[in-house]
């Protein structure tokens, strides 16, 4: 009997309870956040079993992307639809990016939770603000683009650069699709690799429970829970602000485009317990464009939305930046006048795309947008430095649920998207014990 043939869903009911992923991972989170906090320096030593995994993730972003976009773009018959689907990407990314940097301004000032701290920014000098600060030099816009332009044509494949590997992959893709016929011999060649290469990903994710468990050992070990304490309004404050903008915000867009926000979370529920482990969007990202071409979106639409938006649509980020750079001017006793703010949101518009797809971006761009804006201290940085890694998990699961909204969508406004398809994957009811013995039987059969 060939299972590959099998709805996914279907193979799920054959599994018991607890070899579930999520299931896993969950249980893993939980071990690991009572090894760190009961033994936290044998949990901090656990730190290798996190980063191996990002590593292991890492290694196989770059032949996803490349095989994804390649085969999706070698496909299409209509050349301008690259350039189409890419421009209403970015009119996608920049509107609601721009808005999570809105909104996180918005609730720091009705809150402020850096209110009454009376911090004196000669005493918050820090070796690690510095390097930061270093490094938002380095990351300009023209940098940034410069950036994206290769040494070689395989030299992204082998450093990793998702921008890299997506502006490689486009081309080539443009390549074959402009030879024709001449070019199907190599398009069949990448369209039977992908196959074992996607196989390869779910074989790599049976690993995620142990990423899961050293991530959060060594988090809860190295910072210990009580380190939150008194900056706990700062954290609620993003959390909630973060679960709003996703619920309101890309809830009403996926409730125009035709889905639930809801229903949407819960088909990638896998993915959301993964990055909430291993803080880390990054780890979810090859599984994540498997699911939104099993929900219907065409492979070239997923190939283009996704990497890009893993640079350019990172919500969660935004939201932090404009709340972050607001609390430090709070706590510091900064009084920003409207005009300051409006000059912060503009400098953090900028900044943001500057920093993109760099590790630790969130930090690089709050260091550029406050050496831009000379009122707030970037010395305040300091302040959120320890409190920094129980924000990342919800910085990464936000920017994952916008980038699954937006492919949906400009998926659905260039008409690749098949709505049965996914309306049957977010809405799916329980298949009964019936229907599923039907299913094995004709396997069996054939």
């Amino acid at each position: 009997m060939d299972f590959s043939t099998l709805e996914p869903e279907v193979i799920k009911k054959k599994q018991k309870f607890h070899q579930i992923l999520y299931v896993q991972v969950i249980f893993a989170i939980i071990l690991g956040i009572l090894l760190g906090h009961f033994y936290p320096e044998f949990g901090e030593s656990l730190k290798p079993l996190g980063d191996a995994f990002i590593k292991i993730v890492k290694m196989i972003i770059a032949p996803v992307i490349f095989l994804t976009v390649v085969t999706g773009i070698a496909s299409m018959t209509n050349m301008s639809r690259v350039g189409r689907v890419t421009g209403k990407a970015m009119l996608y990314f920049f509107t609601f990016s721009s808005l999570a940097l809105v909104i996180g301004m918005i609730v720091a000032n009705i809150i402020q939770p850096g209110k009454g701290l009376n911090i004196d920014p000669t005493t918050l000098a820090n070796d690690k603000v510095a390097g930061y600060i270093e490094k938002a030099h380095d990351a300009t816009l023209v940098d940034f683009f410069m950036n994206i332009i290769p040494k070689t044509l395989i030299s992204p494949l082998a450093e990793g650069s998702i921008l890299q590997v997506l502006f490689v992959a486009v081309l080539f893709g443009i390549s074959l699709a402009a030879i024709g016929d001449r070019g199907r011999p190599i398009v069949d060649i990448l369209n039977n690799l992908t196959a074992p290469v996607f196989y390869l990903v779910g074989m790599l994710m049976k690993l995620a429970p142990i990423g899961a468990f050293g991530a959060m050992a060594f988090t809860i070990g190295a910072y210990g829970i009580e380190s939150i304490g008194n900056l706990l309004l700062l954290i609620m404050t993003f959390y909630i602000t973060a679960l709003l903008f996703i619920l309101i915000i890309l809830g009403a867009v996926a409730r125009y485009n035709g889905f639930s926000i809801l229903a949407l979370i819960r088909y990638i529920k896998d993915e959301l317990w993964l990055v909430l482990g291993t803080s880390s969007s990054e780890a979810a990202l090859p599984s994540l464009m498997h699911k939104m071409e099993k929900a219907g979106c065409e492979k070239s639409v997923v190939g283009l939305v996704i990497p890009t938006g893993y640079s350019f649509n990172l919500d969660g980020t935004n939201i932090y930046m404009t709340m972050a750079a607001l609390f430090i001017a709070q706590a510091c006793n900064v009084d920003l006048s409207i005009g300051e703010q409006f000059a912060l949101l503009l400098v953090a518009m900028v900044s943001s795309k500057g920093a993109a797809g760099v590790t630790g971006a969130g930090f690089i761009t709050l260091a550029a947008t406050l050496s831009v804006v000379p009122a707030v201290p970037v010395a305040g940085m300091a302040l959120i430095l320890g409190i920094d890694r129980f924000m990342s998990e919800c910085r990464a699961l936000t920017n994952l649920v916008g980038n699954a909204c937006a492919t949906i969508v400009v998926a659905r406004w260039d008409n690749a998207l098949d709505k049965e398809v996914l309306d049957g994957v977010l809405n799916k009811p329980k298949q009964s014990k019936e229907v599923l013995d039907e299913v094995l039987n004709k396997s069996e059969q054939s």
